[in-house]
């Protein structure tokens, strides 16, 4: 599976080509899905361009993408986007359009109740695991964790090498993850390591603006789209053992 996260918490600042309106959202997810993006990761904007759960802003949004693509649409209930544990859950039960399903950050005050009340509602739950933090051992122990959607296994370390290593110990900590699939990715500087090191372990991965601002050589990307498509051909390359950096490396090496 190939996620594509279309802005996550960027900014205008980050350049015209990070989807901000549920119009370019709608555009965006649609080139992305044409360049082979199979799933979605979306955080729904306020005008001035915040993170928010509000069902004002999240249904147009939904509305907007599913009605230019075919595929699951996933959102955010990160804490940034409403910091109280108890409006969170006010928030989410006010939507009036529910996604497909909605990553909970396990280390975050709330993420048990955020995830049982998704879970009734029916929309799925993405645990969100993030390197440097007790999110594993939390989900460890989880009586949710059967019942998760996937296991999305974020690595924050954004120095290439020091991502793949914590990327690997990340993985080690997860276990077998209450047996439930899991998603690895990264961030920045780490983010195409990691999507190659995703890559030769035949994990689910994404890509996207939320994740990453250039292309593997560095250019910067000018669409969701483009990084798809490098993202498939990084991932397909390093699926044989071979990258377009280091060619001939064999499946297990360092990206």
């Amino acid at each position: 599976m190939m996620q594509v996260c279309l802005n996550g918490s960027r900014t205008a600042a980050d350049g015209v080509a990070v989807p901000l309106t549920p119009e370019s959202m709608a555009d965006s997810a649609a080139e992305a899905v044409a360049a082979g993006a199979t799933d979605l990761h979306v955080h729904p904007k306020t005008p001035c361009g915040r993170d928010t759960l509000s069902p004002r802003v999240l249904a147009p949004v939904l509305s907007a993408i599913r009605a230019r693509v075919p595929v699951p649409v996933g959102v955010t209930t990160g804490a940034w986007a409403e910091p109280d544990p108890a409006a969170r859950l006010e928030r989410i039960r006010d939507w009036t359009v529910l996604p497909d399903h909605a990553s909970v950050n396990w280390h975050e005050p709330g993420a048990e109740e955020t995830a049982a009340l998704l879970m009734e509602l029916g929309v799925g739950v993405e645990a969100g695991i993030w390197s440097g933090t007790d999110g594993a051992d939390k989900f460890a122990a989880s009586p949710l964790g059967p019942r998760v959607l996937r296991v999305l296994a974020e690595v924050t370390d954004t120095d290439p090498p020091v991502a793949v290593s914590s990327a690997r110990a990340l993985l080690s900590a997860l276990g077998t993850a209450h047996g439930r699939p899991v998603l690895l990715h990264g961030e920045d500087g780490g983010a195409w390591p990691v999507l190659r090191l995703a890559g030769r372990l035949g994990l689910a991965t994404r890509i996207g603006l939320e994740d990453v601002l250039v292309l593997p050589d560095g250019e910067r990307a000018g669409s969701n789209a483009q990084l798809v498509a490098a993202g498939l051909a990084e991932y397909a390359a390093s699926r044989e053992g071979v990258t377009r950096d280091r060619p001939g490396r064999p499946a297990g090496g360092s990206p």
